[in-house]
């Protein structure tokens, strides 16, 4: 019984040491040695501050000085103090106004100022613009401007952080860019207790609930209440050069009896195989049996139709109900609803690709 409980003993005593050692392994590769580090594309970054994920860089902001002469390797480099530790660090894509952020949990901002006054970034910049820091209380982010969008690859060693850029074409194989209309200031149709621009937010947020557990990339023109400008979101698709481009919008009218599900299309521009037609007949078609709803046709763009009209890619907007209509904007307010109309777009999605991008 002694000779167990030694044994028990000795054993319990080298678990402790080996969990020790192991922690301080694991501490210093996170602080020194090559570590991924972890990023968030926009519409992640937007659910989780609910703030507008576009700012104005304030004039406070102190610019990163970029060595543009070194560029020995094919990643850029950006250099952070040694206090920096791997898992204070993350990387924010900001694809709608084409920045990358890195976001450093810091609380010395004097630090960040003396730093990036001493050392530059420096290595494969091609793709950089230009770059900034807003050291604040509690983060630091170094904000870069790019001339695109891109997805990244990233290693932290030795207190530099690695940073190769690749077009979204070249990370994911199926593209998609979401739109939900409206924004801001700019409400849409409204209806009893209830505003279009909130409409297509939660349709939207509902669809990537779907797409964030599929192999389709899905970026977003907004997740929150800002309102990108027309050219903007119809540049997003081109940008990422998608595969399509679906804008979620709702209807109204005086005539308050009108009810139903209808799709935009740009009859102007022609795609051969898959385009905007056929893009719009799948949503109509797909979202109408998906709520038991009216189909309301198909309908040719107008010169109001701004995103769709500039998009250069197969597009079509779908206007999910009347919210002038009482009953729909009923409906349009509850979340299973609103669950049935993401699913009839998820499935004219994953339709498109199955009937015509093999």
């Amino acid at each position: 019984m002694a000779q167990t409980q030694s044994l028990l003993r000795s054993t319990l005593v080298y678990c402790i040491l080996f969990v020790m050692a192991a922690m301080s392994v694991m501490l210093y590769y996170s602080a020194t040695k090559t570590v991924d580090v972890p990023d968030v594309a926009q519409d992640e970054v937007a659910s989780s501050t609910q703030q507008k994920t576009e700012p104005e860089i304030p004039a406070e902001s102190d610019e990163i000085r970029i060595d543009r002469n070194s560029q020995t390797t094919n990643y850029f480099c950006v250099p952070v103090p040694e206090s920096v530790k791997a898992e204070e660090v993350v990387l924010e894509n900001h694809y709608m106004s084409e920045e990358l952020w890195v976001s450093i949990r810091s609380s010395e901002p004097a630090l960040f100022q003396d730093f990036y006054a001493a050392n530059s970034v420096y290595g494969n910049s091609n793709c950089v613009v230009d770059g900034h820091f807003e050291a604040g209380e509690e983060k630091t982010y170094l904000r870069f401007a790019l001339d695109g969008v891109y997805e990244y690859r990233s290693i932290f060693e030795d207190h530099i952080l690695y940073l190769e850029f690749v077009p979204p074409k070249e990370a994911y194989e199926k593209v998609v860019v979401i739109d939900p209309a409206y924004g801001s200031e700019e409400s849409g149709v409204t209806g009893k207790d209830i505003v279009a621009k909130d409409v297509t937010l939660n349709i939207a947020k509902a669809l990537k609930a779907k797409f964030d557990e599929s192999d389709i990339k899905v970026y977003y023109t907004r997740m929150d209440d800002s309102n990108p400008a027309a050219a903007d979101r119809a540049g997003l698709a081109a940008a990422t050069k998608a595969d399509m481009l679906i804008r979620i919008e709702v209807s109204g009218d005086e005539n308050s009896k009108l009810y139903g599900t209808t799709a935009i299309y740009n009859s102007q521009f022609f795609i051969p195989g898959f385009g905007n037609v056929e893009l719009a007949d799948l949503l109509e078609r797909e979202v109408v049996t998906s709520i038991s709803g009216k189909a309301g046709g198909l309908v040719e763009a107008t010169r109001a139709d701004e995103v769709i009209g500039g998009a250069t890619v197969p597009a079509a907007a779908i206007r999910v109900g009347y919210l002038t209509n009482s009953q729909e904007a009923i409906l349009l307010q509850r979340e299973d609803y609103i669950e049935r109309i993401a699913d009839g777009i998820y499935n004219a999605v994953v339709k498109a690709y199955e009937e015509y991008k093999k």
